[in-house]
């Protein structure tokens, strides 16, 4: 009864212990840094405007023209991309588009959401939204599972005709992320995030040059993860005293009376 007691005081502390991985698994949607967010998009992957998780991003350009943010995901993050763009008061039917890519500049996936959708003719605005999946910390190489890194959002029109040209225009971009935790756990992680300028700068410590890199200046607020601790290891320990203490009771049900007497019957 004792090793019972003891066991299921230390399984309470683990169960309060779990409390806070648990609540950590809500979505991050809170803007970080100052709170500025960029009001220009760039027109390529290597000229792409940085934006934080949480940022509203806007950007004026012309209908035509492709629009792109980066920002960064770390892994056991389940990115989503929103996108609203404000049409001109005249224009045809119109088709929008939102991709997003991955560090390697691999076209991610939509689980779910709008990544296409028409705007009919005079519509005022049009709105996008591409639910990523799940962010893992390592991938077999011919994979296309998304990894920590930068990922970029491009935006751009798809059914045009040639009289919307041009036409003014003003989009909305912003990207937040739910933390799915330890359920996506892998073993393993990169030896570096997928980020511009990451491949340079490794080798340039590799060899003790003075060759620098310009890597990117977004990154999550906590930094990247190394990819080996999730709450998974909590659930673990949880589960290997509840072992415990099974194992203890099953015992102390099955172990009878005692020791048989010694005294011969019939004495």
């Amino acid at each position: 009864m004792r090793i019972t007691r003891v066991l299921s005081t230390a399984l309470l502390a683990l169960g309060l212990a779990a409390g806070p991985a648990v609540a950590d698994s809500s979505p991050s949607a809170s803007p970080s840094g100052d709170g500025s967010a960029p009001t220009e998009a760039g027109t390529s992957f290597r000229t792409a405007t940085e934006i934080e998780q949480g940022q509203q991003a806007t950007a004026t350009g012309s209908t035509g023209d492709y629009l792109y943010w980066s920002f960064p995901a770390d892994a056991g993050q389940r990115p989503t991309v929103k996108a609203t763009v404000e049409l001109p008061d005249t224009h045809t039917a119109q088709t929008w588009q939102i991709d997003v890519y991955d560090g390697l500049r691999r076209r991610q996936s939509c689980q779910y959401g709008a990544q296409t959708r028409a705007a009919a003719p005079g519509a005022a605005s049009v709105e996008l939204a591409c639910v990523l999946r799940t962010v893992r910390a390592w991938s077999e190489p011919w994979a296309n599972d998304p990894l920590p890194g930068t990922y970029y959002v491009r935006l751009t029109v798809v059914g045009l005709r040639s009289s919307d040209l041009g036409l003014p225009v003003r989009a909305e971009v912003r990207a937040d992320s739910a933390d799915i935790g330890g359920a996506a756990a892998v073993d393993g992680s990169l030896a570096k995030p997928l980020v511009p300028g990451i491949a340079v700068k490794s080798a340039a410590e590799e060899d003790g040059s003075a060759k620098s890199a310009v890597l990117s200046a977004v990154k999550p607020d906590d930094g990247w993860s190394s990819g080996w601790w999730s709450d998974r290891w909590v659930w673990t320990a949880i589960g290997g005293a509840l072992a415990a203490l099974a194992g203890v009771g099953g015992y102390a049900l099955t172990r009878g009376s005692g020791r048989p007497s010694r005294v011969p019957p019939g004495a």
